[in-house]
């Protein structure tokens, strides 16, 4: 009985062992991030272009394209295509990379992207052409302490102003309002020949 007893806490101790090791090898595998290479298209102050693949950069959120900062009259500048102009030029570069594996509801893939040693997402923040939405907090406290972009003049944060807009445009442009029927239908309804 006692050579049993020990076979069996050798198996339960081995089949734990192996239990652990997939556990980890699978922790590792889930880590994976997969590198997606530049150069990138800039399509707003958030968003890049890979071919016909969609990233988003997280952890920040830049203005609009068609937003304004810095009130009405004189003082007001384009601040959604400075953006994506800061963002062209960081990540138009062949060096530039971006690491992500999850999609956001968009279908973009989330994305950390550098440029050598530079942490694209974490230098517009810092330029003051994004706000901080999940992390860079540093970088927007001192973008905000040195007047930098955004910060220069009077704005909207973007979730404002797209609040102030109405509901956030989809890709395909449609304002995403209503339910998901609704705009399927909606959709068919334009190529019906009475319609």
């Amino acid at each position: 009985m006692t050579r049993l007893t020990k076979t069996l806490k050798d198996g339960l101790f081995l089949g734990a062992f192996l239990v652990l090791a997939s556990l980890i090898v699978a922790k590792i595998d889930l880590n994976g991030d997969t590198r997606i290479d530049g150069p990138f298209y800039a399509i707003d102050g958030d968003t890049l272009a890979a071919g016909a693949e969609r990233l988003r950069l997280i952890g920040i959120d830049a203005p609009e394209s068609d937003q304004s900062c810095g009130g009405d009259g004189a003082n007001s500048w384009t601040c959604g295509e400075t953006a994506r102009e800061a963002l062209s030029g960081l990540a138009a570069s062949r060096d530039a990379y971006c690491l992500g594996s999850s999609r956001d509801r968009y279908g973009r893939v989330l994305v950390h992207c550098r440029l050598g040693e530079t942490d694209i997402n974490a230098a517009l923040v810092r330029r003051g052409m994004a706000v901080a939405s999940g992390d860079y907090h540093a970088e927007e406290t001192a973008a905000r302490n040195d007047g930098e972009g955004i910060w220069s003049s009077p704005f909207e944060t973007p979730r404002a102003w797209r609040a102030a807009k109405g509901a956030a445009l989809d890709d395909d442009g449609s304002s995403g309002t209503g339910s998901a029927m609704e705009r399927i239908f909606d959709r068919l309804k334009g190529l019906l020949p009475w319609s």
